[in-house]
């Protein structure tokens, strides 16, 4: 966000929709992932895209918990209830695709941490679930905190394997105070997480107050 031709925002078009989904496709067919991915109009679900110069290059979908329940729900509905029976209030992050021309560790921390706000100050969740191909869980894992769930499955959507991974919000909470915003190019953290490249506190909280206030509006 504090790059001049950089952005993320909140895709509620169709044609924001469509240049997601499109990119989407182009990453996940590179991956050699089954199927077509098309981002729908859906309430429960909020789609961030990452542009550079106008062109989308990354895109994160946060699914919000609901009676409907979560696309994971399709192979990992007892492990997510397990954790709704002790109270947890979840999300999914899904459709994460990022253009690998943009190589930037900040830009795709930037999406992480609009969609970890989002989730956790919007929408009051207390967890973050995702689904991810075997070859990507330790990125996850080692990065941001995540834990496996239960055991590998297929996940018919893409028809792959998945480890359903799960963190704690009150844990990413913990690892952006102590370490957002502490990244830069001549200070060479030894933090080797994700965090250093997240927002700092100072920042997060003036973006939090923010999409608190359009919330409110748009509640009004």
């Amino acid at each position: 966000m504090n790059h001049d031709s950089y952005g993320i925002r909140l895709t509620d078009t169709a044609d924001g929709r469509n240049s997601a989904s499109m990119l989407i496709n182009k990453m996940y067919a590179w991956r050699g992932y089954a199927g077509t991915h098309q981002l729908s109009d859906d309430p429960n679900r909020i789609t961030l895209t990452a542009t550079d110069k106008g062109e989308v290059v990354g895109t994160l979908t946060i699914g919000i918990d609901s009676p409907i329940g979560l696309m994971a729900d399709q192979i990992f509905k007892e492990e997510l209830d397990f954790h709704r029976n002790k109270g947890a209030r979840l999300c999914e992050f899904t459709k994460l695709a990022f253009d690998p021309s943009v190589r930037s560790k900040t830009s795709l921390a930037n999406l992480f941490h609009l969609a970890v706000i989002y989730g956790r100050d919007i929408h009051k969740c207390t967890d973050i679930v995702i689904e991810v191909n075997p070859r990507h869980r330790r990125f996850y894992e080692r990065m941001l905190g995540f834990k496996q769930e239960g055991d590998l499955k297929i996940n018919p959507r893409v028809d792959a394997p998945a480890f359903l991974l799960r963190v704690n919000l009150e844990y990413v909470t913990e690892q952006i105070e102590k370490f957002g915003g502490t990244f830069t190019a001549d200070n060479n953290v030894t933090e080797r997480s994700f965090y250093p490249y997240f927002f700092s506190p100072r920042e997060e909280m003036g973006i939090r107050n923010r999409l608190l206030r359009m919330d409110d509006q748009h509640a009004g």
